[in-house]
């Protein structure tokens, strides 16, 4: 089971980054990152719907009907696969050999924009999925938060994430792209340092963490489009590398938060609001400091 959820993960992992090139495609930089808002939009909406949905799946069926359910998801998958028409032109498409794939994330690795891009929405994920992970024990275990009202909580910030794509949606092609991600890092570097006080100190209690998670949290729907927007803007013959180079950058930081957070885990939620205040304070360095590049 567990090697056939990796390769179903493999697979997967061919959505969003090519959802990402795919709008690229079709859409200049501030156009881009509103259509991106747009996408992140909807898929925060899976993370809030996918354990209801699962729940509900459980209560009239075994755990193996949530398999036959993804089995359908997959199969119509392939069907949008194969309806949906080919969004790049032919002339910029890539005629060399698989070779040529390689020179093209050497090319993409090179350039210091891209990688200021990709480094401020790196450094965010990596504070967000030390909230994914730590919030259950900071609140359950630690807070004594009922698991029913755990899921309101979480559910809470994905409306704040959702309400931040769409202002970025909206704001984008007056404010640009670049000024409102700047100021989206700035938000979660400063949701994240009044995080790390909080639980350093304990004040506020419970509230002293859910409050600035909630900004942290919701800046994302400022920070991640807008970054994404400004990396692939400039790959127009090489959105695909770039978006899986983002892709990379941005789940590896998840990766290497979590594995952290278990190491720093001393039975108190201040390593992970020390986790979320240094990954805001970051994001928002690489943020300022592509802007100077």
């Amino acid at each position: 089971m567990i090697l056939w959820r990796l390769l179903q993960a493999l697979g997967a992992s061919a959505g969003p980054v090519l959802a990402r090139a795919m709008v690229r495609d079709l859409y200049a930089r501030e156009r881009a990152a509103e259509m991106l808002s747009t996408l992140m939009l909807i898929m925060a909406v899976a993370p809030l719907l996918g354990p209801i949905v699962g729940g509900q799946i459980l209560l009239v069926g075994r755990w193996r009907a949530i398999f036959w359910c993804l089995t359908a998801v997959g199969a119509l998958s392939v069907v949008g696969v194969i309806l949906i028409d080919e969004t790049l032109p032919d002339d910029r498409r890539g005629r060399g050999r698989l070779i040529g794939v390689w020179r093209s994330y050497g090319r993409v690795l090179a350039d210091r924009r891209l990688i200021g891009y990709a480094a401020s929405g790196g450094f965010y994920y990596g504070g967000a999925f030390a909230y994914i992970a730590g919030t259950p024990f900071a609140y359950i275990d630690y807070y004594k938060v009922p698991p029913a009202a755990y899921g309101l909580l979480f559910a809470v910030n994905v409306i704040g994430l959702m309400a931040a794509n769409f202002a970025n949606a909206r704001m984008v092609a007056r404010l640009g792209s670049d000024r409102i991600l700047r100021f989206g890092a700035a938000v979660a570097a400063l949701s994240g340092v009044v995080l790390a006080i909080d639980a350093w100190l304990g004040l506020g209690g419970l509230w002293g963490l859910t409050i600035p998670l909630f900004f942290y949290f919701s800046a994302s729907g400022l920070i991640v489009a807008n970054s994404v927007a400004g990396a692939l803007a400039a790959f127009p013959r090489e959105a695909g590398a770039a978006s899986a180079v983002l892709g990379a950058v941005h789940y590896g930081a998840g990766i290497f938060s979590v594995a952290l957070l278990g190491r720093l885990a001393d039975g108190t939620p201040f390593p992970m609001g020390l986790m979320i205040g240094a990954a805001g304070v970051l994001s928002l360095l690489s943020s300022l400091m592509m802007a100077r590049t």
